[in-house]
């Protein structure tokens, strides 16, 4: 890359998007396409956006950072554990490196978020992270002094697929994954709209939960605040473990101040420390995040 230029694409479940950043984190340039969810439609789209990317910087990109669901095997760098499961088994890197002509790092994409909060954003000068993303799904993702701890076999802060701790009798859900209990089935989007259907009988989306609860409709603050505890658990086992300086949560959730909020509180209690400082913030830069992180996978 030349003139201090970063290229990211974050290869999103239902949109690709790219991004070019200047040497300040700045986005000069910034597009996205519906991801055709098919293995090479997706390489020529992601082609499409970077030759769009450079007729609009006026610059050709060697080196391209790319944000992905799941994460490479350090056994063969084929995609293992991405829920667009489509590009699970696939040797990824080396087929964009073909497609594009250009060296390509990949990550994933909460590692990328991660990444982006922790240089320029709300976990920025903190020397320990870990950054969540709440949505459809659960990712978890840590960074030391600024770097991606991806961690002897790749899996470094996933966290989506961790048992619930301390669970009560009527916790016990099965998992995509085919196991029981994963904090996804019940901190993500998607788990909480599960749990409110299974107590009080209606189907509802994230949104329309986090309305009626404003509105003082009990059942829903109820669906709210077994949220918050059971957060606050799977919180409190990364503080024992990991003790990071600042944890940062992304997703749609994150954009729900009841969830945020109430978070440092719900962990305290299963915190093994007389003090918990632990900072919890919401993501500075939203779903931009992702396609940021990208771009700061290559040094300038």
């Amino acid at each position: 890359m030349t003139h201090g230029l970063r290229l990211g694409i974050d290869l999103g479940g239902t949109k690709i998007e790219a991004a070019v950043l200047d040497a300040s984190g700045r986005i000069v340039d910034r597009r996205r396409m519906a991801n055709p969810g098919a293995y090479d439609a997706m390489l020529t789209t992601v082609a499409g956006l970077i030759q769009a990317c450079e007729d609009a910087c006026g610059q050709t990109f060697t080196r391209v950072g790319v944000g992905i669901p799941g994460s490479p095997s350090p056994s063969d760098g084929r995609i293992r554990n991405a829920n667009s499961t489509w590009l699970n088994g696939r040797a990824l890197t080396d087929d964009l490196e073909a497609a594009l002509g250009r060296s390509v790092r990949l990550a994933n994409d909460a590692n990328c978020m991660a990444l982006s909060e922790a240089t320029d954003g709300a976990a920025a000068g903190a020397a320990s992270v870990f950054g969540v993303i709440a949505g459809t799904g659960l990712g978890g993702a840590l960074v030391v002094e600024g770097q991606i701890l991806e961690g002897h076999n790749g899996i470094a802060g996933e966290w989506g697929h961790i048992p619930l701790p301390n669970p009560t009798a009527d916790e016990d859900v099965a998992c995509w994954c085919g196991r029981r209990n994963c904090l996804e089935t019940w901190l993500s989007g998607s788990g909480l709209e599960r749990d409110h259907a299974a107590t009080t009988g209606q189907a509802l989306r994230a949104h329309a939960i986090l309305d009626l609860a404003r509105q003082g409709d009990i059942g829903a603050q109820a669906t709210l605040a077994r949220h918050r505890g059971r957060l606050g658990r799977a919180l409190a086992l990364v503080v024992n473990l990991f003790d990071p300086q600042v944890i940062v949560i992304a997703g749609g959730l994150s954009n729900a101040p009841e969830i945020i909020d109430g978070a440092l509180e719900a962990l305290r209690p299963h915190v093994f420390s007389d003090i918990v400082t632990t900072r919890i913030s919401r993501a500075d830069h939203g779903d931009s995040s992702g396609v940021r992180g990208a771009a700061w996978l290559w040094p300038l």
